[in-house]
């Protein structure tokens, strides 16, 4: 009957994939797979000072742009469930630590007022929400924590380059009051939609390292800016990913999806 249903609003309501545009439904299966193509780590080049360890799902490319645009831009809300479980893939992969030091704590960095506004919703806490929902499911305890905030205006960031977006984001964070003792219950994990230059993960995790003296972060997308990897962590140390090299705190990420480039150097 679903089927059959499905198939009647596709005649009258037409509807295509929004990862490729197939039609008569919302999200094909290719997809739907695609999006969680193996969660790696990823970083932007140049790095900037601060930035957590990051883990990426899937490139951010082709069908996974797509979804993310549509979900993010075009209010194409039923996709969250399927971008949180990416999501969820990459806290995993990028987490390396037992449970029982404390459920997992999903800090959405939060978008502008303007921007939450003139989309009608909150895209990056949407989908921490599902991955918080996600994790729960595989038996993992985590919940969001939207402890983060404005603590000035921003310019809109299209168009500016990494060093401009650090001094653009520089001290615009904060974490709201109570946020401290928020933090100290759990393995606090950054998210944020898209990795670029690493500006907002940077300044976020600033945010949090003032008020937190261990916490872990999580991402939900590196885009093609993040196109340095490690090249030499895998062979002879032993696995500095899962060491948190250039996070002594133990910071972490895990995002959605990250630039091709990021992949292969990843895998070199």
């Amino acid at each position: 009957m679903r089927g059959w249903w499905q198939e009647i609003v596709g005649l009258v309501l037409p509807v295509a994939c929004a990862g490729c545009g197939r039609p008569r439904t919302e999200l094909c299966e290719e997809c739907a797979a695609g999006v969680a193509a193996g969660p790696r780590r990823v970083r932007p080049a140049p790095e900037p000072a601060g930035l957590p360890v990051v883990h990426a799902a899937a490139p951010y490319e082709n069908a996974v742009r797509a979804m993310l645009l549509a979900h993010k831009e075009r209010g194409a809300l039923g996709l969250a469930g399927v971008l949180g479980g990416a999501l969820a893939a990459a806290v995993r992969a990028g987490a390396g630590y037992p449970g029982e030091r404390g459920p997992l704590l999903l800090v959405p960095v939060p978008s502008t007022r303007r921007a939450t506004a003139g989309r009608g919703h909150d895209p990056v806490r949407r989908i921490a929400t599902a991955a918080a929902a996600e994790l729960r499911r595989g038996g993992t305890s985590a919940r969001v924590l939207a402890v983060l905030g404005q603590r000035r205006a921003v310019a809109d960031q299209a168009g500016l380059g990494a060093r401009e977006r650090q001094a653009n984001l520089a001290g615009a964070l904060v974490v709201a009051d109570g946020g401290r003792r928020l933090l100290g219950g759990g393995r606090v994990v950054l998210v944020d939609d898209l990795l670029t230059t690493g500006a907002s993960l940077a300044e976020a995790a600033r945010a949090v390292r003032e008020v937190a003296e261990v916490a872990e972060v999580a991402e939900v997308c590196a885009g093609p800016a993040a196109a340095r990897a490690s090249s030499d962590t895998s062979a002879g140390t032993g696995g500095a990913d899962d060491a948190g090299e250039g996070a002594p705190d133990g910071l972490r990420a895990a995002v959605v999806a990250a630039s091709p480039s990021a992949f292969e150097i990843n895998r070199n």
